[in-house]
């Protein structure tokens, strides 16, 4: 009986002593203040619960009120520092490069996948996708395309009474990338494409159990297949001689040229990754731009007023859309800029810490997840009444900038999101095309952030019967 009791007393005081080290880990400086919470859950299901897109998380709120500006915390079973310190989220940016990214997340890219792996073949693929989507790509690859693919979704949408823009927005995107970098495709090979994103959950940041009915599960599942898909495309392109996509030979080309190549199965991963980040992104953000326009008539007028100029100033009315239409909507960028700015209630630096960071008296150890949270977007010395929705404080801003001080919606640093030209193009136009019908959001629809974007009730835009906005000469 005594036995049992001492073993008792060794277990307990094991448990203690590992709960004791979880909510105290050790290091080299004093760590910022903050709980670690119950150990591997830590305070994760608070984090993910969901909130206004248009405010930062209560979790987060609350910490700040509590601990200050710059807090510790632990996440799906990682440790985390949280920031609202600017000139912090700036520094660890430009000096760390590995994405700040969960175990789940990790298996979703894959261990080989060249956005998540040394900063120099990070560096490589950024150069490639440059060749896409830079300023040159789009104005010479882009605007046609996705401008038809916007006009064919909101003819068949006007028809059919609505459209959901969040996923019209999606297939725009695929579609458009698709083409470009795959070339053409076999149709159910194209179609089966398509279907694997519904098995891809909105809530990427989970713990990373991978056991059947979990999220990881049915990522990981989708993963396989589409690689499969694309791996399957790829080689009988190349056996049979067909034509690759532009992208694809940007990057085949780059083999070719140089002795350190990329492999096929390392080009395949890129291309995986390169869909995958531009569909969980742009589509969201889109919806809820369009949301945000609804509920304001005279931001709607405005834009009504600049569309209609554009089409009213072409001889054919339905000639396509060219990059001087493009960079002619100055208010549609005031608009993207604006919401940008207000829906940015994520973190956009995301990073693990490469080494240790000094942040006055606290030590942030290295190999902990950071978080930047664009705190400044609502800075009121920076932006006046800056809750408010209000396109019209950018008219004397540089509309085309992605990246400064008081303005960091697509990141900073070396992991600066490249797809931010394309996808402010991309929402631009499918904002001019919206535009060239009578519609209305529902009053019910709501935009929460439970880490990614959500849309309970749904995102879609109703036409009106009489629909087609006339223009005329």
């Amino acid at each position: 009986m005594l036995e049992v009791y001492e073993l008792l007393i060794v277990i307990v005081s094991l448990i203690g002593l590992w709960i004791y080290q979880w909510r105290n880990p050790k290091t080299n400086g004093k760590l910022p203040p903050g709980s670690m919470g119950f150990p591997i859950i830590g305070e994760t299901l608070e984090f993910m619960k969901p909130h206004d897109v248009l405010q930062f998380p209560t979790f987060v709120k609350e910490r700040v009120l509590r601990y200050g500006p710059v807090f510790r915390t632990s996440l799906f079973g990682g440790k985390a520092i949280i920031s609202m310190d600017v000139e912090l989220n700036v520094e660890i940016a430009k000096a760390s490069h590995v994405p700040g990214i969960t175990k789940s997340i990790a298996r979703l890219f894959g261990k080989n996948n060249l956005f998540i792996q040394s900063k120099e073949s990070h560096k490589h693929v950024r150069n490639l996708t440059f060749q896409l989507l830079g300023p040159q790509g789009l104005k010479l690859r882009m605007v046609q395309d996705v401008d038809h693919l916007a006009r064919t979704y909101m003819e068949e949408g006007a028809r059919n009474g609505f459209l959901d823009v969040k996923e019209t927005s999606s297939k725009i995107l695929i579609e458009c990338l698709a083409k470009k970098v795959m070339g053409e495709m076999e149709p159910e090979a194209a179609k089966e494409l398509t279907l694997c994103w519904r098995y891809f959950p909105r809530d990427w940041f989970q713990f990373s159990w991978n056991i059947p009915g979990t999220g990881v599960y049915q990522m990981v599942k989708a993963r396989k297949r589409m690689m499969k898909l694309i791996k399957e495309t790829v080689l009988k392109k190349r056996a049979s001689g067909e034509e690759f996509g532009e992208f694809f030979k940007i990057i085949f080309g780059e083999m070719e040229g140089k002795a350190e190549s990329m492999s096929v199965e390392n080009a395949i991963e890129y291309i995986y990754t390169f869909f995958l980040i531009a569909n969980e992104t742009t589509p969201g953000i889109l919806a809820a731009i369009v949301k945000l326009i609804s509920e304001h008539p005279k931001v709607m007028q405005e834009l009504q007023r600049e569309h209609d100029g554009i089409v009213r100033g072409k001889t054919d009315k339905e000639a396509s859309l060219t990059w001087e239409d493009y960079k002619s909507m100055t208010f549609t960028m005031m608009v993207i800029n604006e919401s940008l700015r207000i829906t940015s209630t994520a973190p956009t630096v995301l990073r693990i810490t490469e080494h240790e960071f000094k942040v006055g008296d606290y030590t942030i150890p290295a190999g902990w997840i950071f978080m930047g949270y664009p705190s400044v977007h609502f800075n009121p010395e920076k932006y006046d009444d800056p809750l408010a929705f209000n396109p019209w404080r950018w008219k004397r801003e540089e509309l085309g900038s992605i990246l400064s001080k008081t303005y960091i919606p697509f990141g900073a640093g070396s992991r600066l999101c490249l797809g931010a030209e394309f996808a402010k193009l991309q929402m631009a136009i499918f904002i001019h095309h919206l535009f060239r019908y009578r519609w209305s959001m529902k009053t019910e629809t709501t935009v929460l952030r439970r880490f990614m974007l959500m849309f309970p009730s749904g995102s879609d835009v109703q036409f009106s019967q009489d629909t087609k906005v006339e223009n005329s000469s």
